[in-house]
């Protein structure tokens, strides 16, 4: 569920990583009390991504007229997922922030890439 880590009781989580399998569970002033504590906060728009990438594989089989077994979509799902935590795992060392700040980051900075290429931003 929303906001249920909150900035009251965010200093008695005693996990060494929270994982959000919510959308938005931890609020901001808990995030920044957990990071404050040397807790790794996987964020909800990470967490989450694994169903929009199976859709996506979904698709791409579509397109191609393929069929792949469960392990392949299993294996290429982890690639992703596995290839997309250290994206922002990395990023978020290199710019010292936390996950959460770290996924946005890569994500408007690849939308902003891809917007260049297509010439429709300077």
């Amino acid at each position: 569920m929303e906001n249920q880590i909150t900035r009251q009781n965010a200093s008695r989580v005693r996990a060494r990583i929270v994982v959000e399998a919510a959308n938005g569970p931890t609020t901001p002033e808990a995030n920044d009390i957990l990071v404050g504590n040397k807790v790794l906060v996987v964020p909800d728009i990470l967490a989450n991504a694994g169903g929009v990438t199976v859709s996506y594989l979904e698709w791409v089989q579509n397109l191609h007229r393929e069929h792949w077994s469960a392990e392949e979509v299993i294996a290429k799902l982890e690639a992703k997922m596995t290839r997309s935590f250290n994206d922002v795992y990395e990023l978020s060392l290199k710019s010292s922030t936390d996950m959460r700040n770290a996924s946005w980051m890569l994500g408007v900075g690849r939308v902003a890439d891809a917007l260049k290429t297509l010439g429709l931003w300077p």
